[in-house]
């Protein structure tokens, strides 16, 4: 589950970029990415539940959709830098993350025999998610205003 959970996790901040790009003027092309996206992910899930539980592919898939979702943020955090003064936040959020899932590619023994890499990755996201949710909080009270004076 832990795997799977990751891919969902990045998946829909995939989707969340996508609706903050380009779904709130195109609502049904951010219908189609999700639907894209959601397929891509049982396919996943699919493979890896059903036909062969394969670590190496499953972390590639990881780190692929995990570039998708860093290049992709960042793209819009610095289109969006100058209007925006919440957008640093987004921004450190995915640098954070990334810098982060180093700990998931570049294993290491368990530090006092408890802490290993992995143990400190779920543990080290946690304030990371905090302040990813206060982007988004922000950030739809920016939108929300917009909305208002139009």
């Amino acid at each position: 589950m832990d795997y799977f959970c990751a891919s969902t996790v990045i998946l829909h901040s995939i989707y969340l970029c996508c609706v903050r790009t380009v779904g709130l003027q195109r609502p049904t092309v951010a219908s189609a990415f999700r639907a894209l996206l959601l397929l891509l992910l049982t396919a996943h899930v699919s493979y890896l539940s059903l036909v062969r539980f394969d670590y190496g592919y499953n972390l590639a898939a990881n780190v692929a959709i995990g570039l998708v979702n860093l290049v992709w943020w960042l793209a819009w955090c610095l289109w969006n830098r100058q209007q925006l003064p919440h957008v640093r936040k987004c921004m450190a959020v995915v640098l954070l993350l990334q810098g982060l899932s180093l700990l998931e590619l570049l294993d290491f023994p368990p530090l006092f025999w408890v802490l290993d890499a992995h143990a400190i990755w779920h543990i080290s996201t946690i304030p990371v998610h905090v302040l990813f949710f206060s982007f988004l909080e922000e950030d739809s009270l920016y939108l929300l205003k917009g909305s208002k004076l139009d």
